[in-house]
């Protein structure tokens, strides 16, 4: 069994290796493949990365390499996990939103539409290699941000395709740890989108204990971990994605931003200090250091996601999936995060009751922007790309879409062929 990480230079991939080496004996793996466009990053990465499964006894091997092709022969399984532009688009990202009084954010608002512009053409095309060299019916999991909105553009190209976020499987542990429960016999009611979803039940064998953590300290405590206000809470009756505060919380994120505040300078101080710790050839295990640098739990999230889908054991996840109905007031193509329960035949989503006006009418209006994101992106047609600025709820009105799309594309020029047709990119 052959499994392949494109984007296996990652910072994020020694967890990832972690999460296959303990599960060895579940999913018995023959070859891990690293594959990642930057060599020396990808050496330094693969380096851990050996010394990871050495420590765990791992029989089979590990092949890095900056080739694609022979890197997706033969896989079963296939995890994408890239960022098209590196750490230096991200800053872009959280930044040139701020010059209009937008939210900047790599994965919401108009921050991650640029992400999207310049990731859902690179991810089909790897796809498309997926479909012609990897194993027939092989899986791909896809963890590249936005999340939603290349999961929907896999599917709607066809592809055998699950999107994979950590949120929650985050929140499913932190819960269980706070009620004093094995992580295992915790369900949450987690539904919505990729980074725009709610939990509106927190079940433990049969009990809802929700309403529990909705009153005293234990409110308090959610309202701050996820930085929305504990009414907002008690309102909801539900514990809101920690990106729902850039909805929620708009005017106060834009302040501080524009104070200079952006998560994008402390994730690349963080990689130059993970990758430094990488290089000790004393270190086999994942440093503490890359807790901060985010994703947590997502070794456990993919390894345990992938075991499902290669040796179909029906096990519990929380997946980004076409709707077909899942959600009522969706429509059927929309991708939805959901709870599902995974085998080889792919996953299969539970029951969702549904969404209230308030939830339901923001998850709409993102479902429009993420539609016309993808067609953008895929066509280069500029009209499409102001439409879905003009659809996402954080920048809405059309001057302001118009003018900041410009700007967007002119700072992602290289990475957007499509919008720049017979003119040079290289600028």
């Amino acid at each position: 069994m052959k499994i392949t990480v494109v984007g296996g230079g990652s910072t994020y991939t020694p967890e990832l290796i972690e999460g296959f080496a303990r599960r060895a004996q579940l999913l018995p793996v023959d070859e891990l493949v690293l594959q990642d466009i930057e060599a020396e990053r990808l050496a330094v990465v693969g380096g851990l990365s050996r010394r990871i499964l050495d420590r765990h006894g791992f029989r089979g091997r590990l092949t890095t390499t900056t080739d694609l092709g022979p890197a997706l022969d033969g896989a079963a399984a296939v995890l994408i996990q890239l960022r098209v532009g590196g750490q230096a688009a991200r800053l872009v990202d959280e930044t040139l939103p701020n010059e209009f009084g937008l939210l900047g954010q790599e994965t919401t608002g108009p921050g991650g539409f640029a992400k999207a512009l310049r990731t859902v053409p690179v991810v089909l095309d790897i796809a498309a290699e997926v479909r012609r060299r990897s194993l027939p019916g092989a899986w791909i999991v896809d963890f590249t941000n936005p999340v939603g909105i290349v999961t929907r553009a896999l599917l709607d190209a066809g592809h055998r395709a699950v999107g994979l976020c950590n949120v929650a499987i985050k929140f499913q542990r932190q819960l269980a740890a706070r009620l004093g429960t094995d992580p295992d016999r915790v369900r949450l009611g987690h539904a919505g989108l990729n980074h725009l979803s709610w939990i509106r039940s927190v079940t433990v064998d049969g009990v809802d204990r929700l309403p529990e953590l909705l009153t005293g300290d234990a409110l308090d405590e959610l309202a701050a971990q996820v930085r929305v206000p504990a009414g907002a809470l008690r309102d909801l009756a539900a514990i809101p994605s920690y990106y729902l505060h850039y909805f929620y919380c708009t005017d106060d994120e834009v302040r501080s931003q524009q104070s200079g505040t952006h998560r994008a300078d402390q994730v690349m101080a963080i990689e130059r200090e993970l990758l430094a710790l990488y290089t000790d050839p004393a270190l086999d295990r994942k440093p503490e250091l890359l807790d901060r640098r985010g994703g947590a739990y997502y070794s456990e999230a993919a390894a345990a996601l992938v075991t499902s889908l290669l040796t179909g054991d029906g096990a519990h996840h929380y997946v980004n999936v076409r709707n077909d109905g899942v959600l009522a007031g969706l429509p059927d193509d929309a991708v939805v995060e959901v709870p599902a329960q995974v085998d080889t035949a792919g996953p299969h989503p539970e029951a969702v009751p549904p969404l209230p006006p308030e939830m339901l009418g923001l998850v709409q209006s993102v479902t429009a922007y993420e539609t016309l994101t993808v067609e953008a992106a895929l066509t280069g047609d500029r009209a499409v790309a102001r439409r879905a600025l003009v659809a996402n709820p954080l920048v809405r009105e059309w001057g302001r879409a118009d003018a900041l799309l410009n700007a967007l594309l002119a700072a992602n020029r290289r990475h957007l062929p499509r919008f720049f047709a017979g003119e040079a990119v290289d600028a």
